[in-house]
């Protein structure tokens, strides 16, 4: 089993910054990668970015390009989401999740293990 818990929500003025972390535990060698999705109200879940674990490719939903990076620290078994000129829609749960298998790392089916979320408020 792996735990992921995620840190570093709040409530933040538009233009403004936040890094979101998200520590693994447990059987910390049993993913390929790692992503962060996020669900607003009214909405669906959504992929926002996601790393693999041992090559560190990342991906991106078109929305955060430029604007959010996505990374990880090996020795700490954390990943990371920093994210910059937020904005009012970006205001969602943000979650950390990781998947045993080398998928796209876009499909939240595929995931194996989440977090508890943390939440990310845009003031405009």
């Amino acid at each position: 089993q792996v735990q992921l818990v995620e840190s570093g929500g709040g409530l933040v003025q538009a233009g403004g910054s936040l890094r979101l972390s998200c520590t693994a535990s447990g059987r910390t060698f049993s993913w390929y990668v790692m992503g962060w999705f996020r669900l607003a109200p009214g909405k669906e879940r959504e992929f926002v970015a996601a790393i693999w674990w041992g090559i560190g490719t990342t991906s991106y939903t078109d929305s955060v390009k430029g604007r959010f990076t996505i990374s990880r620290d090996n020795a700490k078994n954390t990943v990371y989401l920093q994210m910059n000129s937020l904005k009012p829609e970006d205001t969602a749960v943000y979650y950390c999740a990781a998947d045993r298998n080398p998928g796209t790392g876009r499909v939240a089916g595929a995931y194996d293990y989440w977090g508890q979320g943390t939440q990310v408020t845009v003031s405009s």
